[in-house]
């Protein structure tokens, strides 16, 4: 499965790019991963900020991409149901599963309105910085849950 991550925004925490880095090593054996990072909106304006980064985000993505947007307001998934979630795409002809981070304000209605689901990694609102740390752990995860390997408890 090809994997690709798109996030407004870097890592600049050296902590989170250390974090994000190990677990990037980890799930290189499992699957293929892409990171795109989107350039913030400057702030001034929060929805002109939202609408420029889905702008961004969504120049990237074909029409055909299956994409999942994270979003406080999606479903929550366990770990084992996130990884049958994955493992099940390319059965359902997904080769492809494209996962956005929105910025600090959230998606803006055109990124909901594309995304096939909404993923919620808690109801807490998290720094998006800390969402793609834990996104790529999950991921991690997940990978380990499917083949059958020890990781999961």
């Amino acid at each position: 499965m090809h994997l690709r991550l798109i996030a407004v925004g870097k890592l600049r925490e050296p902590y989170l790019v250390a974090a994000a880095d190990d677990f990037r090593r980890r799930l290189r054996p499992y699957h293929r991963l892409d990171e795109v990072e989107v350039r913030a909106g400057d702030g001034s304006d929060a929805a002109r900020s939202m609408a420029d980064e889905a702008d961004a985000i969504l120049r990237l993505v074909a029409p055909s991409e299956t994409l999942w947007l994270l979003e406080r307001t999606g479903t929550e998934l366990t770990s084992e149901a996130l990884a049958a979630r994955i493992k099940r795409l390319p059965v359902e002809g997904t080769s492809q599963l494209t996962i956005v981070i929105a910025g600090t304000y959230g998606a803006a209605p055109a990124l909901l309105a594309r995304a096939q689901f909404r993923w919620s990694l808690s109801q807490l609102t998290l720094l998006h910085e800390w969402a793609r740390v834990l996104v790529l752990e999950q991921l991690y995860r997940a990978a380990k849950i499917a083949a059958n390997e020890p990781y999961h408890h």
